[in-house]
């Protein structure tokens, strides 16, 4: 991912230009990015033969590359910085030692139906204090993915996953599928440095808005 960060000055100021910074910006929020995966754990594999738990850690590799730019960076981990499996367990436990204020899981989709395209993001399907703030950046993520770059969106759902369901109590959760690669055109899409470029700067913005000050 190299080439990723050419000319990303313009690409920064173009991002500084949309965000919302009505919050105080002294205090940082902690959120923890979830590349799924990793290791022997393959997940998708693409129809081009790219496989998820690269696509997903590239991009969050250049969420943490970016973020750095800014002016007023927000504070990001990983729960995963190489090509390693970590188990479900261990990614919660993580976000729950270091007390995150989010937690957003990077996905990509497969289907039996080479023409199913689409971003969706996910929530627990169960109700906490922080269900409110997770369903609003979910809804957040999906519709500025299907605005500005284009993604069919597949909508806000709900879902008894592990990384939702045993955070619900802790911080806002969302899980978010970035395309199929299943799908030809998405399956392109994902494996081009601006792509992922893009989907990263509309990401950071979705993180950005009001300092994830939900009013």
């Amino acid at each position: 991912m190299k080439k990723v960060l050419k000319n990303v000055s313009f690409m920064i100021f173009l991002l500084k230009s949309c965000l919302f910074l009505s919050q105080d910006l002294d205090a940082k929020k902690v959120i923890v990015i979830d590349p799924g995966h990793g290791g022997k754990e393959s997940g998708a594999i693409g129809i081009n033969g790219i496989q998820e738990k690269d696509v997903v850690l590239d991009i969050a590799e250049v969420i943490l590359k970016l973020n750095k730019k800014l002016d007023e960076p927000l504070d990001i981990y990983l729960t995963r910085y190489t090509d390693t499996l970590i188990s479900l367990c261990d990614r919660i436990t993580l976000a729950k030692a270091i007390k995150a204020d989010l937690f957003l899981s990077l996905h990509c989709n497969h289907s039996d139906n080479p023409n199913a395209r689409g971003v969706e993001a996910y929530v627990a399907n169960q109700s906490s204090g922080f269900s409110e703030e997770a369903i609003w950046l979910a809804f957040q993520l999906q519709a500025d993915l299907n605005k500005k770059l284009g993604f069919e969106s597949r909508g806000v759902k709900f879902a008894d996953f592990q990384v939702l369901r045993e955070t619900i109590n802790d911080f806002p959760s969302v899980l978010v599928e970035l395309g199929f690669l299943s799908n030809w055109d998405e399956a392109r899409y994902l494996m081009k440095e601006k792509n992922v470029l893009a989907i990263v700067l509309t990401i950071l913005k979705g993180l950005e808005i009001k300092k994830l000050g939900y009013d």
